[in-house]
């Protein structure tokens, strides 16, 4: 007896060792994470390009062409959303703004490598451009006589077939790809010999496929060919190539042929917008955030709660981690987003511990109720997440700017929280659980004291004066917003920023003055603080007029004046392709939840969905917050959180219908029985999870800095109205659907879960 109380208290001390390793590596990860940082523009600073559009062929601009170059250079230097550049179109000249530059060089480097693929003459006439391939589709490919050679997707074939008909009948009948032609450009200039031959298609077909030979060094052609027939297949392009020579050649093709020309008309280097003193403050308000939650999660769940607050912190470093490996650049925005994600986090952890307490009551031990709680709190925790990941994919994969910036995060967030709050965290509550010390000390190990008291409360039976209010406030609300409009920020209707930084004090009412003097109409005059005054005015100013502006101020106030003219067009495009995004992330997560669940869920789901996000526009619009670009971000980040509560309390919903009522409803008291039940039995675990995801908000509010306030506020109203509506709205919704079905044999759909227990995912050491 007493050697196998020692053996438990070792076992114990080796626990307590391995977490506090644990936590030892969290820390050390956050603290190089946040070191190797890179920052957004608003932190750090960086370079402007201004450029001038012009058409390849000589033609008028349009534009479709100016919006065209806009987004090849936003896919050029934006791939995954995370890099936070600022472009933005002034009539026919695009101005580039990117974190982490320094010199004009390195800009040029990454904006002005055009990679424009052309098909001409030997004489340079244009025969086709880059529109005749497969866009994205251009890939490197190796073989051990050829070499490293590159594979370009042919998209238009009649139009190929007829170009190469065309040059096979021409006396020279060569065809010669350039990369980024110019006028200057000739064919004798080129280094290196050129050749092409024809090998049978390797998919088997009669088609011939084109070889284009030659030496890539110190010339911008790519290949010389003779022609002595039409042809329609894929092109290879071989030459001397490494792989790195290769691989940074499709990537340039992928990345978009510019169908303009870009001529530089200024550039500059520019400093953080907001400064280091808000990323202090955003800094303090983040740890403080973390701190409330961990000390809010060991009152609450003891041993536990400490074993997710070190979670957690692991959570975080491999967020950083995972986040400086993709190339991200943090803003005061992704700060703000990372913060927010801690507190979502949260709720696998929280989900477990329910599921535990749930079983002790039950009478059992606490080795049984870990293992039964974590095998039944599994596939809540999966369908919540993956629900989440499908949204935050289509987001990715059909989203631009910001939205694709904020799926990448999203993203990340979501496997990291499921490899660490399911995975690391369990394993390490397992082994606490394993050395039996806790058995019949459950207060300690997990909160839990043996009380049975339930709530009583009847969430269901106010739904019809809850959903006539809800109704009537949406109502009145969107045509008040209808009739008012939204007090959109200048990147949403366009105008210019000045920023003044003096080494003496300012004056909000003296700055008004010069601006009217200037005869700017101003939109908004914000005083910073006593040396620093931010201005946004209606017009856009031009390269001269900002050369006047800067002028005028610098030498009146012996300032530092930066200044930046936003143009709508790019704001409204951008705007449009997030609804767009979201109505598939919405069509997605309907389909999903449809296959896991039944139709009824999905669309109950989406409709509290639609109620979270209008009760935050109008909201918005009654008390004329501003609505700006981090207004979309703050959106998605709702619509992100909302469905990832809904769905916990839809799968207790689905399982209680089954427990109960063995799927076989009677009558409309028996949904609202299964309703209430399962809003009972997750009420706590909601509340829980909508106080932890406060703290960080609210530290955010209250400390943060001021340019992400309204951004916060948004989320604030969020997580308020997106509890609200999972707990009296979404079940209550779902009601309305089911009982539609009363009396109906489940059997006959195909989307019907009466089976669920025989389907549920079954993971070795996880729920098994």
């Amino acid at each position: 007896m007493t050697k196998n109380r020692k053996n438990k208290k070792t076992f114990l001390s080796t626990n307590i060792l391995l977490l506090v390793c644990m936590f030892t590596v969290a820390f050390y990860g956050i603290y190089e994470g946040i070191r190797n940082l890179r920052f957004g523009l608003d932190l750090q600073g960086g370079f402007e390009v201004l450029y001038h559009v012009d058409s390849i062929d000589g033609s008028k601009v349009t534009s479709d062409m100016v919006n065209g170059t806009y987004k090849v250079i936003e896919k050029r230097i934006n791939t995954l959303g995370v890099s936070e550049p600022e472009i933005s179109i002034e009539g026919n000249n695009i101005r580039v703004t990117m974190a982490g530059i320094d010199t004009i060089e390195e800009a040029r480097k990454t904006i002005s490598t055009t990679a424009a693929l052309t098909f001409r003459t030997l004489d340079g006439e244009l025969l086709m451009d880059s529109s005749v391939l497969n866009s994205g589709k251009a890939s490197v490919g190796y073989d051990a006589n050829k070499g490293y050679f590159i594979s370009l997707s042919i998209k238009d074939k009649e139009k190929f077939l007829d170009v190469t008909t065309k040059v096979s009948k021409m006396a020279d009948n060569q065809i010669v790809i350039w990369l980024d032609y110019e006028d200057s450009m000739k064919l004798e200039n080129v280094v290196g010999s050129f050749y092409g031959y024809y090998t049978d298609s390797e998919d088997g077909s009669d088609d011939k496929q084109l070889h284009l030979c030659g030496d890539l060094a110190n010339s911008n052609c790519l290949s010389n060919a003779v022609v002595p027939q039409g042809f329609s297949s894929d092109v290879i392009i071989q030459g001397s190539f490494s792989r790195e020579e290769a691989q940074e050649l499709v990537d340039l093709i992928n990345s978009g042929s510019m169908p303009t020309k870009l001529t530089e008309i200024s550039s500059k280097t520019v400093s953080a917008s907001f400064g280091e003193n808000s990323l202090d403050k955003t800094f303090v308000a983040g740890v403080v955030g973390i701190s409330l939650i961990a000390l809010f999660l060991i009152v609450l769940y003891r041993l536990s709660g400490l074993i997710a607050s070190v979670s957690i912190l692991a959570y975080t470093a491999l967020t950083l981690v995972i986040f400086n490996l993709v190339g991200g650049r943090l803003s005061l925005q992704g700060i703000a987003a990372l913060v927010i994600g801690i507190g979502m986090a949260v709720d696998s952890a929280v989900i477990s511990f329910a599921r535990i307490k749930e079983e002790l009551k039950r009478k059992v031990s606490l080795q049984t109720a870990y293992d039964l709680g974590s095998k039944e709190s599994f596939m809540s925790i999966l369908d919540a997440n993956l629900t989440t990941l499908i949204a935050a994919i289509i987001l990715f994969i059909f989203g631009e700017s910001s939205v694709k910036g904020f799926a990448t995060m999203l993203i990340i967030s979501i496997i990291v929280t499921f490899i660490v709050m399911v995975y690391l965290n369990r394993y390490m509550l397992k082994l606490f659980v394993n050395c039996e010390r806790f058995e019949g000390h459950t207060n300690l190990f997990i909160g839990y004291k043996d009380k049975n008291k339930e709530s009583k409360f009847d969430f269901v039976k106010p739904r019809k004066v809850i959903f006539t209010v809800v109704s009537l406030i949406i109502l009145v609300g969107l045509m008040f917003t209808y009739s008012k409009g939204l007090n959109l920020g200048i990147d949403f209707k366009g105008g210019s920023t000045i920023e003044i930084n003096s080494n003496n004090k300012l004056s909000e009412k003296d700055i008004e003055n010069d601006l009217i003097e200037l005869e700017y109409k101003i939109d908004k005059v914000e005083k910073i603080d006593d040396t620093r005054v931010y201005v946004t005015i209606d017009d856009v100013l031009d390269n001269e007029e900002t050369s006047k502006v800067e002028k005028y101020f610098n030498d009146k106030y012996e300032a530092t004046t930066s200044v930046g003219a936003i143009s709508n067009e790019v704001k409204k495009d951008i705007t449009k392709n997030a609804i767009e995004a979201l109505i598939f992330a919405c069509i997605g997560m309907i389909i999903y939840i449809t296959i896991r669940f039944k139709f009824s869920y999905g669309i109950s789901a989406i409709i509290a969905l639609i109620h979270d996000s209008l009760m935050v526009l109008i909201i918005f619009s009654l008390f004329r917050l501003e609505v700006n670009s981090m207004f979309i971000a703050a959106i998605l980040s709702i619509i992100g959180y909302s469905i990832n509560n809904t769905i916990v309390i839809f799968d207790r919903i689905r399982e209680n219908k089954t427990k109960l009522y063995k799927d076989k409803i009677k009558n409309v008291d028996e949904l609202k029985e299964v309703v209430n039940v399962s809003l009972r039995q997750t009420i706590k675990r909601c509340m829980i999870t909508t106080l932890t995801t406060l703290f960080p908000v609210l530290s955010l509010i209250f400390l943060g800095s001021y340019e992400i306030f309204n951004f916060n506020i948004a989320l604030l109203i969020g997580l308020l109205v997106g509890t609200f509506s999972s707990l009296f709205i979404s079940g209550q919704i779902w009601i309305m659907f089911e009982k539609r079905q009363i009396g109906k044999n489940p059997n006959k759909h195909w989307y019907d879960d009466n089976k669920k227990e025989k389907e549920e995912l079954q993971i070795k050491g996880i729920n098994c």
